[in-house]
């Protein structure tokens, strides 16, 4: 029966690790679109600073006073925060294959990208070679998760300790 129960952790960690090379590319897609909408943002906020001749830091500045500048002052610094970060993350992960990815799970951090891609997503076959690998990576771990959990659960008998 463990052994059946172990099995069957392994091949739903298989499954599931399976899927992550498809939704990192979905990702990493969608990522490049907030990245392009993000910097037309920007280069509309830099440039109409520019024709009233101030710095980008000047013209944020100016926003404030009411409580409608201070909020817009507040919203354009988080896009240029954002856009800093997913440009950073979107580097990263072209740079990175689907299974180096897996090591770069804290590169997937835009919470709106995340959100929306995990709304479209829809698992499938993995029939690439990425998913095959990545399942056969979640097999292995469920195998060692399973046994080391086995170990530990035998050791506690042993001593008493149940």
């Amino acid at each position: 029966m463990i052994g059946l129960l172990r099995l069957a952790v392994c091949g739903l960690l298989a499954a599931a690790l399976s899927q992550f090379p498809a939704f990192s590319d979905q990702y990493v897609q969608r990522l490049g679109g907030q990245v392009d909408a993000l910097t037309r943002v920007v280069q509309d906020f830099d440039a109409s600073a520019t024709r009233a001749g101030l710095t980008r830091q000047e013209a944020l500045a100016e926003l404030s006073g009411t409580a409608f500048r201070d909020a817009h002052g507040q919203d354009m610094a988080r896009a240029f925060l954002r856009l800093d970060r997913a440009r950073a993350d979107l580097q990263m992960l072209r740079l990175a294959g689907p299974l180096e990815r897996m090591a770069l799970p804290h590169r997937l951090r835009d919470p709106e990208t995340l959100t929306a891609t995990w709304g479209d997503f829809r698992p499938a076959v993995p029939l690439t070679r990425a998913g095959l690998i990545a399942a056969l990576i979640g097999f292995m771990i469920g195998w060692l998760v399973t046994g080391l959990l086995g170990r530990l659960t035998r050791r506690d008998e042993r001593l008493g300790w149940r």
